[in-house]
């Protein structure tokens, strides 16, 4: 499978997909043709709109599975799935509305190039639980399209030590998810993103990432290290 996960579509003084073009492009390579999933925001017409603009700035044909005749030929058709960021419950729930994520597990898995930003990386891992998103609809389940077999949080932000804010930070958050899951998370810096070809999941982007394991200290990682290793299951503590 060949997969690009990034963690955030606009990053600080950028505009849309900037941050993360040149890696787009060496991505898809000769592919040609785009289908766009909107579904995780409201206006599906304007953000088809701004994602088909920009991959047209590209050189990529965008069409968007909201404005298809069969959605589920438009997923075997194309060459490309590009899923995009928003809220990861309104898009999961959406998915098994239209019951589109074994089309999209099945063309993926055979090789058709998976692009996810944000709310479009959660939805390739297992499950949606380390999403930051509100839970403003209910899915059928919290299951996901499982193409990768950690768990992904997209935007992840250090915990700023001058803070007086009182609230859990990030890392805690993902700490009590471990307390109840055995399943790996990749937290993703904004400008981060993971490329996943021939067995081999690499970080790229402009920052970091860390990496938590149930029972195991949080590790580090920086652009250009494969993180693959450092992503096996620990072994549960009872």
């Amino acid at each position: 499978m060949r997969l690009l996960l990034i963690s955030n579509s606009t990053l600080y003084g950028s505009g849309y997909l900037d941050h993360a073009e040149s890696e787009i492009r060496d991505f898809l390579g000769d592919v040609k043709r785009v289908l766009f999933v909107p579904f995780a925001l409201q206006d599906r017409d304007a953000y088809a709109a701004t994602a088909k603009t920009r991959f047209a700035k590209m050189g990529y044909e965008l069409s968007s599975i909201h404005t298809a005749k069969n959605q589920k030929e438009a997923v075997d058709e194309t060459e490309a799935i590009f899923i995009g960021g928003g809220n990861t419950f309104r898009l999961l729930k959406t998915l098994y509305d239209y019951d589109l994520l074994d089309p999209i597990r099945s063309r993926v898995a055979a090789g058709t190039s998976y692009i996810g930003s944000s709310a479009g990386s959660n939805v390739a891992a297992p499950t949606i639980k380390t999403t930051n998103d509100m839970p403003i609809v209910q899915p059928r389940s919290f299951d996901a399209l499982a193409l990768i077999w950690f768990q992904i949080n997209p935007h992840y932000i250090d915990a700023d030590k001058n803070s007086t804010h009182m609230g859990e930070t990030r890392e805690q958050r993902l700490l009590q998810y471990l307390e109840e899951n055995d399943t790996p998370v990749a937290a993703l810096r904004e400008g981060a993103m993971l490329r996943i070809e021939n067995g081999v999941t690499l970080l790229k982007g402009s920052s970091g990432a860390r990496i938590f394991r149930r029972g195991l200290a949080p590790v580090e990682m920086s652009p250009g290290e494969q993180i693959d290793a450092v992503l096996q299951p620990s072994t549960p503590t009872i």
